[in-house]
């Protein structure tokens, strides 16, 4: 088990991109959380496989319909197992 910080930039607030990264983890049976940032960008905390991580990344990078990734920064960290989950956050 691996676990992800992932910042989001570009057109990622106001687009749904919380909603499509709840869905997208979701889908691969990632846990963790997500959540806009004051400056404008969302940070994503996941955990799971680390090669299911790498392809949910990939799948970030390409966003919702309406949304755009400028750029994707991650730190790898060692998963935590604190949530049972994935939600999105404030």
């Amino acid at each position: 088990m691996a676990a992800a910080k992932i910042i989001v930039d570009g057109l990622v607030q106001g687009v749904g991109f919380r909603y499509f990264t709840l869905r997208v983890a979701e889908q691969y049976g990632l846990t963790g959380w997500v959540r806009n940032r004051l400056r404008g960008d969302v940070e994503i905390y996941a955990e799971g496989d680390k090669s299911v991580l790498e392809t949910f990344i990939t799948e970030i990078r390409r966003g919702p319909r309406f949304g755009h990734v400028d750029a994707i920064d991650v730190e790898w960290k060692e998963a935590t197992g604190a949530y049972r989950n994935f939600s999105v956050r404030g």
